[in-house]
């Protein structure tokens, strides 16, 4: 069995590869500080099990875990975690495996035996059970069974386009299938509506102006498209370019 160890903290680390040598039967073929670099390392290494505490900087192991679920064949998931009963509750009631640290052998073990491929179902269940479930840092890419990571803060719009939403940064187009409607509620406080089919950031915005056919665009730094303002928006966005923050 190859295993993937993911946990910011070095100690925590050390002491599941402990763990894992006295039990014997496995390999441990690399370790990861931070979600985000489960995803890549994941890909890169192919491990057979994830040992992933929840509570990382930046990407947490609940969202690196559904970025995982585009994989072609993604790896089961064991997470580790410190938190109090209450908020296992989830992790329970949806048969998701975990451990409470501090971790024994004979948990690990049994855990080990059991490992089971995760859903998507399942942990969307369990991030909506948190008290506050925090946006995503990043939105996965999916390229021929492979993860591409976009981060959040690199996104000029999300553009609706057929069933799909065109995610633009300053140097690539990608396509996702989230919903904007789902983006908005995600991002709200990052992105202003500019059409019903357009979300732009609003650390973009240059500004807007007036086209040649008298509609209102705007203005992006980081691409030369300028994006149409609707009519019915065009009051909220003139609002915000008033009062935005110098």
């Amino acid at each position: 069995m190859r295993i993937l160890i993911v946990d910011d903290e070095k100690l925590a680390r050390d002491r599941l590869r402990e763990l894992l040598s006295d039990i014997g039967g496995c390999t441990v073929v690399g370790e990861a500080m931070n979600g985000a670099e489960a995803v890549e390392r994941t890909a890169e290494l192919n491990p057979d099990v994830l040992l992933m505490d929840i509570r990382m900087p930046g990407m947490d192991g609940l969202e690196a875990a559904m970025h995982l679920m585009g994989m072609e064949n993604p790896p089961s998931v064991i997470f580790t975690t410190a938190y109090d009963q209450h908020a296992l509750d989830a992790f329970e009631v949806n048969a998701v495996d975990y451990l409470l640290k501090p971790i024994r052998k004979d948990r690990l073990a049994n855990a080990l035996t059991k490992a089971r491929k995760l859903t998507m179902k399942q942990l969307q269940e369990i991030s909506q059970a948190r008290k506050e479930p925090p946006a995503r840092t990043h939105l996965s890419v999916h390229l021929r069974g492979n993860i591409r990571l976009v981060p959040i803060p690199d996104v000029i719009y999300f553009l609706a386009d057929s069933k799909y939403v065109v995610v633009r940064t300053a140097s690539e187009e990608h396509l996702v299938e989230d919903s904007l409607i789902h983006l908005e509620q995600e991002y709200g406080g990052r992105f202003l509506r500019v059409h019903r089919n357009a979300l732009v950031a609003t650390a973009f915005i240059k500004g807007i102006e007036k086209s040649p056919a008298g509609t209102w665009q705007v203005n992006l730094r980081g691409t030369d498209k300028k994006l149409e303002v609707s009519r019915r928006h065009t009051a909220g966005v003139r609002r915000w370019a008033r009062n935005r923050p110098m």
